[in-house]
C-alpha cells in the first residue's frame, strides 16, 4: 500500500541529503535528486523490514500520548 512522504532536502558538497519529515530517522543522500527519492525509499524499506515482528503472538493497540 502506497505511502506519502514529505522529502526535506539539502546540498552537501555537491550531494543531496535528505530525510523523511515523517520518519526522521530515515536519511539517505544520492549525487542526484532522483538518487536521493530512490535512496530515500530503499531506506524506508529497510526500517520496515527490521522492525517486522519476529513472533508471530505480537499483537498491536492504539494508544494516545499527550506532548
Amino acid at each position: 500500500m502506497p505511502q506519502r512522504f514529505t522529502l526535506e532536502y539539502w546540498t552537501d558538497d555537491d550531494w543531496y541529503v535528505g530525510r523523511l519529515r515523517e520518519v526522521p530517522s530515515v536519511f539517505s543522500q544520492g549525487e542526484t535528486l532522483a538518487d536521493l527519492e530512490e535512496n530515500i525509499r530503499d531506506a524506508y524499506r529497510l526500517m520496515l523490514e527490521e522492525q517486522l515482528p519476529q513472533r508471530r503472538d505480537v499483537r498491536s493497540k492504539p494508544i494516545t500520548v499527550d506532548v
